[in-house]
């Protein structure tokens, strides 16, 4: 079942985003379950969320690998929302 993470940054903590990317980057590599990812952007260009698409047994796992995420680890989300998606269009 794919599920949509969608999560939002605290306010000013761009500097723990920045710090946390390669952990988080390895873990969206070696995970296994990862089928696109990518960083939210303000106006600016700014980094400040992320949108992952996991394909996982249920929501419960999509949960569990949600809090295991080295972001989340590192206290960098003010939200985050964990949505059943279905691909309709892309590969």
């Amino acid at each position: 079942m794919k599920f949509a993470i969608i999560a939002t940054d605290k306010p000013d903590s761009l500097q723990v985003r920045l710090d946390t990317r390669p952990d988080h980057v390895n873990y969206l590599k070696t995970c296994g379950v990862v089928e696109q990812a990518g960083a939210l952007l303000n106006e600016a260009g700014d980094m400040y969320g992320s949108l992952v698409i996991i394909d996982v047994e249920d929501k419960a796992a999509a949960q569990e690998w949600a809090a295991n995420d080295p972001y989340a680890k590192a206290g960098l989300f003010a939200d985050v929302r964990i949505e059943a998606w279905k691909r309709v269009i892309g590969g």
